[in-house]
């Protein structure tokens, strides 16, 4: 009888684990790419580009741009309001970055001087 007990808790277990794995291919599967700028890439004036965008958690964001002029860092909120990166920041400056939201507030600036306080920069809420 103790045979039984245990086909079933390993039966449940394996399930358990094919629906976790369903839903991670099932989020992998619906996120979106978006172009950043679009087709004029990471540039000055980004503050409408996110507007009417629908962004989840899992979308990737790709920033082109010159990586001789402009680099992209992710912030926190007071990093951005300041076009400031904290230390430890993440930078970025390959000129084709790929950047994977996390759910709730993203925040991204360009740091060299005087790009992010001429609107190099772009806050996402992603659900």
């Amino acid at each position: 009888m103790s045979q039984g007990r245990g086909s079933a808790r390993c039966a449940t277990i394996m399930a358990a684990l094919l629906i976790c794995l369903l839903l991670v291919y099932i989020e992998i599967v619906d996120a979106t790419t978006f172009t950043v700028g679009d087709s004029g890439g990471w540039s000055f004036n980004m503050a409408s580009w996110a507007k009417g965008k629908r962004f989840k958690a899992g979308d990737t964001l790709v920033f082109n741009y010159d990586p001789t002029l402009h680099n992209v860092v992710a912030v926190n909120r007071a990093g951005y309001r300041s076009c400031t990166a904290p230390g430890g920041a993440k930078v970025y400056s390959s000129g084709k970055d790929r950047i994977k939201l996390v759910r709730g507030q993203n925040f991204f600036i360009c740091n060299s001087a005087g790009h992010c306080g001429s609107g190099m920069k772009i806050a996402i809420n992603a659900m």
